[in-house]
């Protein structure tokens, strides 16, 4: 029987080793679930869960990405006060920061749908659907995952990534939406490989900031009616 609930929690600002040792945690939890209902013959729900957070300024690299698309070195790192971490979900270097909505659905498929090309484009939709609620037109653009701007020309920039991982059709890992985030941490990566491409913010594409707590409540409201979810 498939279970739609889903337990949201908003972690607040976090140390991404942190964040990252509980979403392992997590994420392992889950796993023995299943594989304790295969190997036992039993029929215990497997549980879901959203969380929110935002983490201080840090650099991840995917287990495909590149090294050199981070450009500064040690040193540098510390004048920026970021860290950096290769990690194992799928797509290249990305940043996160304080201001910035990171998304980790740590979900069953098996409770959704076992497609992992709907899986992402759900998501992508999500954060579509927010931005259009800010009056803002945003989209895919062809051959890259995450959302973007105007990305049908030579001004397509980025305001959202993405890099997610499975196992077992439970996902981890998942989005980084840029809110009122800082932008010029991006100036120190090549943002997934891409070099010729800009990357905003909703707070840059409308010039003000945004309440953070309301973003991410439409945001959420937003993925709990594509996945047909019940937040709890």
């Amino acid at each position: 029987m498939q279970n739609k609930k889903v337990h949201f929690v908003d972690w607040g600002l976090t140390d991404y080793q942190d964040a990252w040792n509980r979403q392992e945690e997590v994420f392992a939890n889950t796993l023995a679930i299943k594989n304790a209902n295969r190997n036992e013959n039993l029929q215990l729900p497997t549980p879901n869960h959203l969380i929110f957070t935002e983490h201080s300024h840090v650099y991840t690299l995917g287990k495909s990405g590149h090294p050199e698309y981070l450009l500064l070195d040690e040193d540098g790192l510390k004048a920026k006060n970021a860290t950096f971490y290769k990690i194992n979900r799928g797509g290249d270097i990305t940043y996160h920061g304080p201001g910035q909505i990171v998304g980790y659905p740590i979900l069953d498929l098996d409770n959704f749908f076992t497609d992992i090309h709907l899986y992402l484009r759900t998501l992508e939709e999500a954060v579509i659907l927010t931005c259009a609620d800010y009056g803002i037109m945003a989209g895919r653009y062809e051959g890259f995952t995450g959302v973007w701007i105007d990305a049908d020309n030579a001004k397509a920039r980025k305001i959202c990534a993405m890099g997610v991982r499975a196992s077992r059709w439970v996902t981890m890992h998942g989005f980084a939406f840029n809110v009122n985030a800082d932008l010029d941490y991006f100036k120190n990566i090549i943002p997934c490989g891409i070099d010729d491409k800009d990357v905003t913010s909703l707070q840059r594409e409308l010039g003000r900031e945004l309440d953070l707590v309301e973003v991410k409540e439409i945001l959420k409201k937003h993925i709990a009616t594509l996945f047909a979810m019940e937040i709890v």
